[in-house]
C-alpha cells in the first residue's frame, strides 16, 4: 500500500466509523452467516441477495468478486494474491487489477458489503454499485477502517451472466469550506452514509438541495444512503443522458429505519419517501412504486432504491 493510500484511510477514519451501518442493521437486509474473524477486525458477514430482488445472480457475482479481492489474510495484499482470489472465486484475473484500490500491504483485511444497489439493469448489462467498508490490521495490531463503492459491470453472453470490469469511485478531497447544511448532514447519526458519499459531503460536492432534503427525511426516518456523487455511473444506463448523481444534484436510498427499499414489505415506506422528495422540491424521483404525477418513475434499476433528483 502507499504511503497516500495509508494517509487517506487514517484521516478518515473518523469519518467512515460515524458512516458505518450497525450489525442489527445489516442483519435486517439480509439472511447471513457470519465469517469467522480475525483478532482485532469486526465480525463480518457474506452478502446474500433476498427473494425480492430483480436478477439476483447479477447481484451475487458482483459482490462475490468485491468479497473475494477485499478481503485476505496475511500476504493476501499484493497483485498477484488478488488475481489468485479471482480465479478462486471463477472469475477472471484480470478483474483484479481493476480493483487495486483495495489492496494494501496489510497482513490481513476484512470487507463488509452494506449494500448493493443497481445503477442500471437492462436486458444483456448491468451495473451494480456495491458499497463496502474495508477494514485493515496492520502489523503492530491496529485497525484502519476505510471503504468505498464500486460500480461493477456485467454482460449477459450466451445465457450467463459475468462480471467484465469494476470502478471504484474517486471521491474529491475534504474542503475547508462547507456549508451549512453539509456540515448539518454529516453531524446527522440519523443519516448514514458509506464511505464515498460522506466523502462526497466533506468534499463540499454535493448541492444545498439534496442536502436540506436529506437533513429533512432524517427528522422522521434514520436514513441509509448508498450513493450520492462518487460511484455512480456517469450517465443515466443505457443512454447517454449525464445522470444528475456526478453533478451532485440526486441521493440514492437503499434503506429507512432499517428496513430495506427492495424488500415488498416496505413498498409503502418507499412511497412516502418518493411523495416526501417531491415535497421537498425534487424533479425527478424513482422508486419501486409507480406514483402519479411527471416527477415519479419506475423500473427494474429503482426496485430496490428511492432515487431523489433535483434541478438546482
Amino acid at each position: 500500500m502507499t504511503v497516500n493510500r495509508r494517509q487517506v484511510l487514517l484521516g478518515a477514519a473518523a469519518l467512515v466509523v460515524a458512516g458505518r451501518i450497525t450489525a442489527a442493521s445489516q442483519a435486517s437486509a439480509h439472511s447471513l452467516s457470519s465469517r469467522p474473524t480475525d483478532a482485532g477486525l469486526p465480525a463480518t458477514r457474506p452478502w446474500r441477495p433476498g427473494p425480492d430482488e430483480v436478477q439476483p445472480t447479477v447481484k451475487a457475482l458482483a459482490t462475490g468478486l468485491i468479497e473475494a479481492i477485499g478481503a485476505w489474510s496475511t500476504g493476501g495484499g499484493t497483485p498477484a494474491a488478488a488475481r489468485t482470489r479471482a480465479v478462486r472465486a471463477g472469475y477472471d484475473a484480470a478483474l483484479a487489477r481493476s480493483l487495486d484500490a483495495l489492496l494494501a500491504s496489510e497482513p490481513v483485511a476484512a470487507v463488509q458489503v452494506r449494500d448493493a444497489q443497481y445503477g442500471g439493469i437492462l436486458t444483456s448489462s448491468a451495473s451494480v454499485l456495491v458499497v463496502m467498508d474495508q477494514w485493515l490490521r496492520q502489523a503492530d495490531g491496529t485497525v484502519v477502517p476505510g471503504g468505498t463503492t464500486i460500480d461493477v459491470r456485467l454482460s449477459k453472453v450466451h445465457g450467463s451472466w459475468r462480471v467484465i470490469d469494476a470502478f471504484p469511485a474517486h471521491p474529491a478531497a475534504a474542503s475547508t469550506h462547507l456549508s451549512r447544511a453539509a456540515r448539518v448532514a454529516l453531524s446527522d447519526p440519523r443519516i448514514r452514509l458509506p464511505f464515498a458519499a460522506h466523502a462526497d459531503v466533506a468534499a463540499g460536492g454535493i448541492h444545498e438541495s439534496v442536502l436540506k432534503a436529506l437533513t429533512a427525511l432524517a427528522g422522521d426516518h434514520v436514513v441509509d444512503v448508498s450513493v450520492l456523487r462518487s460511484g455512480h455511473p456517469l450517465h443515466v444506463f443505457g443512454t447517454s443522458r449525464l445522470s444528475d448523481h456526478p453533478q451532485g444534484r440526486a441521493v440514492d436510498i437503499w434503506a429507512l429505519d432499517g428496513r430495506p427499499i427492495v424488500v415488498a414489505g416496505n413498498h409503502g415506506l418507499a412511497a412516502a419517501a418518493m411523495r416526501f422528495g417531491v415535497a421537498h422540491g425534487a424533479y425527478n424521483v424513482g422508486g419501486p412504486v409507480r406514483l402519479t404525477g411527471r416527477e415519479y418513475f419506475s423500473d427494474d434499476t429503482h426496485h430496490d432504491h428511492v432515487h431523489l433528483g433535483f434541478a438546482t
